[in-house]
C-alpha cells in the first residue's frame, strides 16, 4: 500500500470512528449504491468515492432499502493530508479527479468531499461548488498511464 492510500485509509477510520454516520461501504455495498442512483439517472463510478454519511440507519446490503431510502445517503469522497495544515484546510494542495468532478457534478447535493487531516483528526465537509468558492488557484493536469 502506498503512503496515498495508507492515508486515505487512515482517514476513513479516523471518520467512522467519530460516531456521526460514516462508514466504509463493502463491494456489495458500493454496488447497490451505483445501481440505485443509475436507477434514477444519478451517475456513481465505484472509484470515485470512499466512505457513505448516512442521516438514518439504512441497510445498504439490499437494494431495494437502498433504492427507497436513497435520500438519506450521502456519498463521500475522502481527501486526507497528514501534513500540519489548519482546520480550515488553507493552503492545503490536492487533485480531483475527473470521476469525481463527474460524480459530484452528478449527485449535486447528495456527494460531498471530506478533508480528513489524519494528525490533528480534524475534518471539513465540502460540496463541489464550495470547493471552487474556496480554491485559490486551480492548476488543470492530465494524469497518464501506460
Amino acid at each position: 500500500m502506498d503512503s496515498g492510500s495508507a492515508t486515505a485509509g487512515k482517514a476513513a477510520l479516523l471518520l467512522t470512528g467519530k460516531g456521526l454516520g460514516y462508514l466504509v461501504p463493502t463491494a456489495k455495498q458500493k454496488k447497490n449504491l451505483v445501481v440505485a442512483f443509475a436507477k434514477r439517472d444519478m451517475i456513481v463510478y465505484g472509484k470515485a468515492f470512499d466512505v457513505v454519511h448516512l442521516s438514518e440507519p439504512v441497510n445498504l446490503d439490499s437494494l431495494e432499502e437502498v433504492e427507497a431510502n436513497l435520500t438519506k445517503v450521502l456519498i463521500c469522497e475522502i481527501k486526507s493530508t497528514k501534513k500540519n495544515v489548519p482546520a480550515d484546510f488553507r493552503g492545503y494542495f490536492f487533485g480531483l479527479t475527473a470521476a469525481e468532478v463527474l460524480v459530484a457534478q452528478s449527485l449535486k447535493a447528495q456527494f460531498r468531499f471530506i478533508f480528513v487531516n489524519t494528525v490533528t483528526g480534524a475534518h471539513l465537509e465540502l460540496q463541489l461548488s464550495e470547493i471552487f468558492a474556496k480554491a485559490r488557484g486551480i492548476y488543470p493536469t492530465w494524469s497518464l498511464s501506460f
